[in-house]
C-alpha cells in the first residue's frame, strides 16, 4: 500500500499539478486536466413518485446554513421542533441524515413519506455554469435510459427549485422557463443577464445504496474469487448497457461504483453521471466530438455499440488514475471507458491500492512507479506506447491467463485494439465462467 509523507510540497511542472513527497516515499502525481469534485453520490432505492410537471408552493424548511432555501424535502435531523411550514402542502420526503458532500453539492439519506421507502436525494446548486453543466449532464443521462439495468443507478425523479418553489424536471421541456435558463447557461458558459441570482437547486431522488462504494466494500472484506467473478461480469453489463444506449461515462472509478444489499447478494450501480456524455444525434458538425475513423465492432447486435464508438469526444476529463492514454491528449472515444474498467478490474483482483493525499482514503488504482513517484497507467503509457503492463502485479497472484489476457487487451495503448462494451461483455462471461 502508498503512503504520502506529510511533508509534501505543490509545483507546477508542463501545466501540470505534481505532488512531491520527501524522504524516498513514492509520490502521486494527480495532473488531470479537467477534474471536478463531486460528492459520493450514496444512491440507490426504487420509488414510486406522482407525476407532477406543475409548479407547486414548497414548505419552507428552516436550516441552520443561511443560505439554504430549501425546499419540497423536510430536513428532519436539522431542528424538527422549529419547522413551521409556510403553505400546506406537504414535503413527499424526509431528509434523515447528510451521506456526503462535495464541491458544488450534498447528499442526504432520505424516506419517502408516502412508502416509506429509503432513497438518496442529491442537492445540486446550480450558481455557476460549470455546476449546471454537471447538473444537467447527469440529468440528460439519466433520463435518456428508456429501460431499467440492475447494475445502473436509477433516478426516480428530478426537481428544479427557486423561490421557495419546485418544478419536476423533463428533458426538453420548453415549457419552463427556468430548465431553459439552466440549458442556456450550460450553453454560454457564462451567467445569464438579467435574471435575479437568487439560490436555484436540481434535486435528484435516487435508489439508495446502503452497502457504501467499491472502494470500502472490497477493502472491508477477505479476498473472495466469487465475488469478485459476480462484480466483473456486473461492470461489464453495466458498461455495455450504458454504450448501447449512447451514453460514455467518462468518469468510471471505484468511488463511483455503489453497492446495493437488498437482494441479500451485492448488487453494483454505476453512478455519478456528472461528466457523462449522450452521443445520440452527435454530427460531425458538432464542435466537440466528430466521428471517429475505422471505429465500429463486429457482431449482429452492435449497431448502438458501432455509433458511439464512431464518435470522437474532445473534452480531457475524468480521474487520473483511470484515464486512457487517449483522454491526456483531449481526443477519444468510448474505447476510454473500457481502459478505466480494466484499471478498476486489475486493481480489485490484486487489491493494488494507494492512499489518496487529499481525502487520506485508501482507494483501488493500479499505477507504474517511477522513482519516488507512481503514474497513472494512462499518462506512463502516453509517455511510453511501448512499455509493457506486468500482469499480474503480484507473484502470487490467482489471476487466470484469460483474464490476464482479457485485461492487456482493455488496457491496450491504441483504443482500436480494446474490445469495444459488448465484445468485453462476451469476453468476461466466458472469463468469469472458465474460473
Amino acid at each position: 500500500m502508498l503512503t504520502f509523507n506529510k511533508e509534501e510540497v505543490m509545483d507546477i511542472c508542463d501545466g501540470k499539478k505534481r505532488r512531491q513527497v520527501s524522504g524516498g516515499v513514492r509520490g502521486c502525481r494527480r495532473s488531470v486536466a479537467v477534474k471536478m469534485k463531486r460528492e459520493a453520490g450514496k444512491v440507490l432505492r426504487s420509488l414510486t413518485v406522482e407525476d407532477n410537471n406543475r409548479t407547486e408552493p414548497m414548505e419552507e424548511v428552516e436550516e441552520e446554513d443561511d443560505d439554504d432555501d430549501d425546499d419540497c424535502f423536510s430536513i428532519s435531523f436539522l431542528r424538527n421542533d422549529r419547522l413551521e411550514p409556510a403553505v400546506a402542502v406537504s414535503p413527499r420526503y424526509s431528509l434523515l441524515r447528510e451521506v456526503g458532500r462535495g464541491s458544488y453539492g450534498v447528499v442526504y439519506e432520505a424516506v419517502a413519506r408516502k412508502t416509506g421507502a429509503r432513497v438518496a436525494v442529491k442537492r445540486l446548486q446550480c450558481d455557476a455554469p460549470e455546476n449546471v453543466e454537471l447538473a444537467l449532464a447527469e440529468f440528460w443521462a439519466l433520463t435518456s435510459l428508456e429501460n431499467r439495468h440492475q447494475n445502473v443507478v436509477q433516478l426516480e425523479e428530478c426537481v428544479l427549485q427557486k423561490k421557495g418553489l419546485a418544478q419536476k424536471m423533463s428533458h426538453g421541456n420548453k415549457r419552463s422557463k427556468q430548465y431553459l435558463r439552466l440549458v442556456e447557461t450550460s450553453l454560454k458558459g457564462e451567467r445569464i443577464l438579467g435574471h435575479p441570482e437568487e439560490p436555484c437547486y436540481l434535486w435528484f431522488v435516487m435508489e439508495f445504496c446502503e452497502g457504501g462504494d467499491l472502494n470500502q466494500y472490497i477493502l472491508s472484506r477477505r479476498p473472495d474469487p466469487q465475488t469478485n467473478r459476480s462484480f466483473m461480469r456486473q461492470l461489464t453489463s453495466a458498461v455495455a448497457f450504458l454504450h448501447k444506449n449512447n451514453i460514455v461515462h467518462r468518469d468510471l472509478k471505484p468511488d463511483n461504483i455503489l453497492i446495493s444489499q437488498k437482494s441479500g447478494s451485492p448488487v453494483l450501480k454505476v453512478a455519478d453521471f456528472g461528466l457523462s456524455k449522450v452521443c445520440a444525434g452527435l454530427n460531425s458538425k458538432n464542435s466537440e466530438e466528430r466521428p471517429a475513423a475505422g471505429a465500429g465492432g463486429r457482431g449482429s447486435n452492435q449497431n448502438n455499440i458501432i455509433n458511439i464508438n464512431k464518435f470522437w469526444l474532445s473534452s480531457a476529463c475524468g480521474s487520473d488514475f483511470y484515464m486512457a492514454p487517449e483522454v491526456w491528449e483531449g481526443h477519444y472515444t468510448a474505447k476510454a471507458d473500457i481502459f478505466a474498467l480494466g484499471i478498476i478490474i486489475w486493481a480489485m483482483i490484486e487489491r493494488i491500492t494507494f492512499i489518496d493525499a487529499e481525502s487520506k482514503r485508501e482507494l483501488l488504482g493500479t499505477y507504474i512507479r517511477q522513482g519516488t513517484e507512481i503514474v497513472p497507467v494512462g499518462e506512463a503509457l502516453l509517455e511510453n506506447p511501448k512499455m509493457v503492463l506486468h500482469i499480474p502485479q503480484k507473484a502470487r497472484s490467482s489471476m487466470s491467463e484469460g483474464l490476464k489476457k482479457l485485461l492487456q487487451d482493455m488496457l491496450a495503448v491504441n483504443p482500436q485494439d480494446r474490445p469495444d462494451a459488448f465484445q468485453l461483455e462476451v469476453r468476461m462471461g466466458q472469463v468469469t465462467c472458465a474460473a
